[in-house]
């Protein structure tokens, strides 16, 4: 019998759980080891995951499923037990990666289009082979003056349409992340312009996930939450909580089973106690979770700096963030929780 996509889309947003955005493009976890003096290498990069997959609390409670890269779905720890085998032993659904990135948008300046369309049908067919049971494609927006352009929402929007219809055609159920950035140029914006652009991007996807007859049972929103630019914060996490639910309410149809926000350059303690706001304060359609990278990944990447015998340093530091989400999950995060651990 064939795995259901809505089964497997509720098992995502489990209550208490979220998914940990593992990846990391080679370029981009180069980036993060630099911070840490390591080279990026085959060897490092599994020993790092490695050592995140391998925390058996934080997997196990914690995390319902991880986005993995494409070197990660083919690689196995260092005792030979292939990645996807060490996450399903864990009860953790294995994800993947599909997208090329964005790329300039020809005719349009400062903006972007996330490629990867072309062969995905058969990358999928490949990716389901090898374990994944759902995908993760992201399209960026920025803010500026004159930025966005309907031209690169509708274009961003259609990609994201096309991406969702074939993840499901291959029986993967497809993560739609249309992010605004928070963090892009100059990030001088206000909480306003945030909610008027986001809510534009939100409700172009769902017009085009609807004429691309996307079962929407069967995906996962990933948005941004409605926050002012990074280089312009004054918005309380009571204001970000408010103003995000009250958007998502407008636009994002009951039908979605799950909405899992993405940091989007927001501190790890930042992102905990905005989702917990929304959580606690709020009655909700859907289940409101977690698909954080660095908002997780930050302090366990610190606690390890690259040397084997932090390897359990490590695993506190990425365990700790793990529950701290996993009770904002729940509407239970509370500040004094962070000092006491």
């Amino acid at each position: 019998m064939s795995e259901r996509l809505e089964d497997i889309a509720i098992a995502m947003v489990a209550d208490g759980k979220g998914l940990l955005a593992a990846d990391e493009s080679t370029g981009t976890i180069k980036k993060r080891f630099d911070t840490i003096g390591l080279e990026s290498t085959a060897d490092s990069r599994r020993d790092y995951r490695e050592m995140l997959f391998r925390s058996d609390e934080a997997m196990k409670d914690y995390i319902s499923g991880v986005i993995l890269y494409d070197e990660t779905i083919r690689q196995s720890a260092k005792d030979g037990t292939p990645f996807v085998k060490l996450l399903q032993a864990d009860g953790c659904i294995p994800g993947i990666k599909v997208d090329a990135g964005a790329k300039p948008l020809a005719g349009f300046t400062d903006e972007t289009i996330t490629e990867g369309l072309d062969g995905l049908r058969e990358r999928l067919g490949e990716y389901y082979k090898l374990g994944a049971r759902f995908a993760k494609w992201r399209g960026v927006i920025g803010i500026a003056d004159g930025i966005p352009t309907w031209g690169a929402v509708k274009q961003n929007a259609q990609a994201l349409a096309r991406y969702a219809a074939l993840c499901q055609e291959a029986g993967i159920v497809p993560i739609v992340e249309p992010e605004v950035l928070m963090d892009g140029k100059p990030a001088t914006h206000s909480i306003e312009r945030c909610y008027e652009v986001t809510e534009w991007v939100l409700k172009t996807v769902f017009d085009e996930l609807y004429d691309a007859r996307v079962v929407l049972e069967g995906m996962i929103l990933k948005p941004n939450m409605v926050i002012d630019g990074k280089n312009a914060r004054k918005a309380s996490v009571e204001q970000v909580a408010e103003q995000t639910v009250r958007l998502l309410k407008s636009t994002v149809p009951a039908a979605v089973p799950g909405i899992t926000f993405l940091s989007g350059g927001q501190n790890d303690e930042e992102a905990t106690a905005h989702l917990s706001a929304m959580n606690a304060n709020y009655t909700l359609p859907w289940k409101l979770s977690f698909s954080y990278g660095r908002a997780l990944q930050a302090a366990a990447l610190s606690a390890w700096n690259g040397k084997p015998e932090n390897v359990a340093a490590g695993q506190r530091a990425f365990t700790h963030r793990a529950k701290m989400n996993s009770l904002a999950a729940m509407g239970g995060w509370k500040k004094d929780l962070e000092k006491a651990a």
